[in-house]
């Protein structure tokens, strides 16, 4: 896995990056007969979400929640404070997001998608319009079930698989500034997404976030990023942008935070826990209203809730993400296998993105119309061939019917979710050389049709059967 920072010697630059950590507990990987794995897919209903973790060799669903802790994130949830309120390991984790963000005002909770229901009940009303780059899943169904609509304003790059731009997760600048003067009167905030994780997991520029903000400010919008992946579209801006080169990462997500007015984040990406969240503000002018909410439906405001535990480990979490050796790691896997897939015949999402290799399965299955979801036919065939669970990213999340017609999603993908710290070189070798059986397979691989349909977020739960 090639990548531009060694391993420490600085005389050489080496072909192969290591793994930037070494391994004190191992578990098992559990390898089920393909016999049991057809199974499971008809008991399942094609649904890799309802298919049980033990009978999965390569968990590649989700980067969310799934990361393996340091020994300094357990060592400090030893220490843990569990005082119901002001407990000291609070104050340590409120001033790890002070110093990250430079926001004042911090609001914990489980994980993201509580951060996404506490502000958007706060804010929105039915026939409100939230403008981003893209909206992922939970974000969308978050605003519209509040009665509001989520608008992705992408740039045109980011909607084309093949496209090579350095920064597709961009949001179109031109259309925002439109956008906005027509509709200002329904528009509560603005987001953007770092990485654009419905688009490929692609990055945002740094100067794409600076017009983002003069834009919502010009119109006086409050500007909220959803910063998951804040870490890892920090260094792709100092790895792709002009002039980035010579910062640290922290000092570019600290300059990416103070753009905007305030984030959300699922700690259970960057900040490197299983568990965990937090909204970020710079102002106090919703904080009442949100607080208000928390002890309502988490808890009270300095656990938000979680254990002390967790927020120790986010705390610790929050600065270990920011090392540059285990960015370069991160960013080289997903190089790595996009390329041992390209190498196969398999189409990815170009260039590759941070925390996962999206597979283009509208190009690889050009045979299967969309309303027989390609993406889950792959999502299946990768699970029968080689036991990897992985997710849809296409008509299947984002489809859907009006009027008549089917309205597929502008781009039939296949998520593989690496998560941190857990899989290493040869668990991806070992993958690569067993891809070569689904391409040799893949005129063998048939649509589905979707016989369940939940109202919100139906990929978690739909059933299917093959059409």
């Amino acid at each position: 896995m090639a990548t531009s920072i060694n391993s420490g010697d600085t005389h050489r630059k080496p072909r192969t990056i290591m793994e930037p950590f070494k391994i004190k507990v191992v578990d098992d990987l559990p390898f089920p007969t393909r016999e049991r794995r057809e199974a499971n897919l008809l008991e399942a209903g094609y649904n890799l979400f309802l298919v049980k973790a033990r009978e999965v060799t390569f968990d590649f669903l989700t980067d969310s929640g799934t990361t393996a802790m340091s020994a300094q994130q357990w060592g400090a949830m030893m220490v843990a404070d569990e005082s119901y309120a002001g407990s000291k390991s609070y104050e340590k984790f409120e001033k790890v997001v002070k110093d990250l963000t430079g926001y004042q005002y911090l609001i914990p909770t489980h994980q993201g998608r509580a951060a996404e229901r506490l502000l958007f009940s706060a804010r929105l009303k039915p026939g409100m319009k939230i403008p981003s780059n893209n909206h992922f899943d939970t974000t969308r169904a978050n605003i519209e079930q509040m009665g509001a609509e989520a608008v992705d304003l992408v740039i045109e790059e980011g909607k084309n698989p093949a496209s090579t731009h350095p920064f597709k997760g961009n949001i179109d600048l031109v259309k925002l500034d439109e956008f906005c003067r027509l509709n200002r009167d329904v528009i509560p905030l603005g987001m953007l997404t770092i990485t654009n994780n419905t688009g490929g997991g692609q990055p945002v520029s740094l100067e794409n976030i600076r017009g983002a903000s003069a834009i919502y400010r010009k119109h006086q919008i409050p500007f909220i990023l959803d910063a998951c992946r804040f870490a890892e579209n920090s260094y792709f801006v100092k790895e792709r942008e002009p002039g980035q080169n010579e910062r640290t990462v922290k000092d570019i997500a600290k300059e990416t935070f103070g753009l905007a007015d305030g984030c959300m984040m699922s700690a259970k990406k960057d900040a490197l826990v299983n568990i965990g969240g937090f909204i970020a503000l710079k102002a106090n002018d919703w904080v009442e209203t949100l607080r208000g909410l928390l002890i309502l439906t988490e808890g009270f405001p300095t656990y938000g809730g979680l254990a002390a535990r967790d927020l120790e480990a986010m705390a610790v979490g929050l600065e270990e993400v920011l090392e540059e050796r285990y960015l370069a790691y991160r960013i080289a896997v997903s190089r790595y296998m996009a390329k041992g897939l390209n190498d196969l015949g398999i189409p990815t999402v170009q260039p590759a993105g941070g925390h996962a290799v999206y597979v283009d399965a509208k190009a690889f299955l050009p045979k299967i119309p969309s309303e027989q979801y390609p993406g889950q036919a792959l999502v299946v065939e990768f699970y029968r061939t080689l036991g990897i669970r992985s997710c849809e990213i296409g008509s299947v999340m984002f489809g859907s019917w009006a009027n008549g017609k089917f309205q597929p999603s502008a781009m039939e993908l296949v998520r593989l979710a690496f998560p941190r710290r857990v899989y290493t070189q040869s668990h991806f070798d070992y993958i690569i050389e067993g891809m070569e059986e689904v391409v040799a397979n893949k005129s063998q691989i048939r649509g589905l049709k979707m016989v369940h349909t939940p109202p919100f977020l139906r990929h978690f739960t739909a059933r299917f059967d093959l059409a």
